[in-house]
């Protein structure tokens, strides 16, 4: 089956980090290495293979140190083809991805928003195209790639989004723990973003937004994924990582 991939995409790499502190004191968290190399690579190596040639990627805490790591990658001859967007003040999610299409960096076809700090490992076929396949922009605005609690590799906290029985998400109720996690990847459509404000603002916004007109889409991961977000998050990634690329180390078979 033939899928649109987007030509481009936007990797979020400009937070503060805080909950990874001590680490991401010294180098902004997308940096952080996981299984032998910083998370953003992780995340670019996977657009890569997917078949995105151009990526936008944002950077505020410590920009110097992104453009760094980039540029090596560059050096190195690994793709994707970037671009920085430095932002002065945090913008948000919404804002920055915003601020790009503003700029024309994001084309005028559906595009990729991903996490810089995310990873997953792909089933049977890849995320990207999982998720790519299922989008329709004539129905809707943007569609995520949520996570199982039950698969996922870290804190994740009461859950984000409930599933009805026509595929439709819905937010939590009062109290109430969901089964999914939004695992920081998402297709839009620039649409998503009309009438959308200036400065800064959650993707939040926007997914509400779409939710309410029945424009907002989901698929559900199909193998596990690493929510990373405390120091410990990052060993166990790892840990798990090993597992799964080394199994008869770990199994006396």
């Amino acid at each position: 089956m033939s899928v649109d991939m987007p030509r481009v995409a936007m990797v979020f790499a400009a937070g503060l980090g805080r909950r990874m502190r001590p680490l991401s004191e010294r180098m902004p968290k997308p940096l952080l290495e996981v299984a032998g190399q910083p998370i953003l690579d992780h995340v670019l190596d996977r657009l890569e293979a997917a078949g995105v040639p151009e990526v936008v990627v944002n950077a505020h805490w410590q920009p110097g140190a992104i453009h760094a790591a980039l540029a090596t990658r560059a050096a190195a001859g690994r793709g994707p083809h970037t671009t920085e967007q430095v932002e002065d003040s945090l913008l948000e999610t919404g804002g920055s991805a915003a601020a790009a299409l503003r700029a024309g960096r994001l084309g005028s076809g559906p595009f990729f928003l991903l996490n810089g700090d995310g990873m997953w490992l792909n089933g049977p076929v890849a995320a990207l195209r999982r998720l790519a396949a299922a989008f329709d922009p004539a129905r809707m605005d943007a569609m995520l790639l949520l996570g199982a609690m039950t698969r996922a590799v870290g804190e994740v906290g009461r859950g984000d989004f409930a599933i009805d029985a026509h595929g439709r998400p819905r937010r939590p109720r009062a109290g109430e723990v969901t089964p999914y996690v939004f695992t920081g990847v998402q297709i839009v459509s620039p649409a998503l973003f009309d009438g959308a404000p200036q400065g800064a603002f959650s993707m939040n916004l926007l997914w509400d937004r779409a939710m309410a007109a029945g424009r907002l889409g989901v698929i559900v991961h199909d193998s596990l994924w690493f929510h990373l977000s405390r120091p410990a998050d990052i060993t166990a990634a790892e840990q798990v990582l090993h597992s799964a690329l080394n199994p008869d180390r770990d199994n006396d078979i």
